[in-house]
């Protein structure tokens, strides 16, 4: 009997060791399904966290905008008070480690960007404070709007403060209200003010036109309005999210990761 015994016993592990060992390889099939929401980003997490190349875009991107700023105070009028303005995420505050958080725990947003914001503790994007600062140096305002909720204001405003960052006040910081688009906030700067730059991460920072527009559409209006860029118009690196993003969805977030993974292979050109 005792026999008996152990002989189940050992057929029992066996068993046991071989579902194990299947478990094991259906985790490394690469099914898409067990991979986290947000894994696809890691490369470019890691760009924007550790490369050198995204730091010197970031000081190439305040550099030229200097050089324009300077050019525009030589050239045009003082009929209103000068403006740069200036989006948030990931134009003057960097958010990567929010991003790496949800890659870390196998999530995505909106998950942890609550608690993130409310740290008030985002470092700034290099090279954007020391231009606002120049900017204000030359007696030029400067305005933030970003696509923050409302709610997030106090937080905002502390992280920017904390920071030095020049004007971050109420009257200076525009938040989302009902609608994504920044056209009717950058109409309220422009009633008393001249915008001579706009500078963010996401075409739709500088003109409504590119707001909900195909992978093609945007091509053809960037071509069209290339002259703009690196004059009025002056663009932040971001690999991780935004409106290039969106347009890969149809601009439906709804969509389940499978329907994503395919439309961003889709996507790719390959020869």
């Amino acid at each position: 009997m005792k026999t008996i015994i152990k002989l189940l016993l050992s057929g029992l592990f066996i068993l046991s060791v071989l579902n194990s060992c299947q478990n094991i390889n259906a985790g490394d099939s690469g099914d898409e399904s067990a991979i986290p929401p947000n894994e696809h980003l890691t490369s470019a997490i890691l760009y924007q966290q550790t490369a050198a190349e995204y730091r010197a875009l970031c000081y190439q991107a305040f550099n030229v905008a200097r050089l324009q700023l300077d050019r525009s105070l030589r050239v045009m009028g003082l009929m209103k008070q000068q403006a740069v303005v200036v989006d948030i995420d990931e134009t003057v505050l960097d958010n990567s480690p929010f991003e790496a958080k949800c890659i870390l725990e196998g999530t995505s947003y909106p998950t942890y960007w609550n608690e993130w914001v409310e740290t008030a503790n985002t470092r700034a994007v290099p090279g954007a404070l020391e231009f606002l600062k120049y900017a204000e140096s030359k007696g030029i305002e400067v305005y933030y709007i970003t696509n923050r909720r409302e709610k997030y204001r106090q937080p905002t405003l502390k992280n920017l403060q904390d920071l030095s960052f020049p004007f971050s006040d109420n009257d200076h910081l525009f938040m989302r209200t009902d609608e994504s688009s920044k056209k009717a906030r950058r109409e309220t700067v422009s009633e008393k003010h001249e915008i001579i730059l706009l500078i963010g991460d996401n075409l739709n920072d500088f003109s409504e036109v590119f707001e909900k527009k195909s992978i093609t559409d945007r091509f053809e209006l960037v071509d069209k309005f290339k002259e703009d860029f690196g004059n009025r118009f002056i663009v932040l690196p971001n690999a991780v999210y935004g409106e290039w993003e969106g347009a890969i969805y149809d601009y439906d977030f709804s969509k389940t990761a499978d329907e994503k993974f395919e439309l961003r292979h889709n996507h790719l050109i390959s020869f």
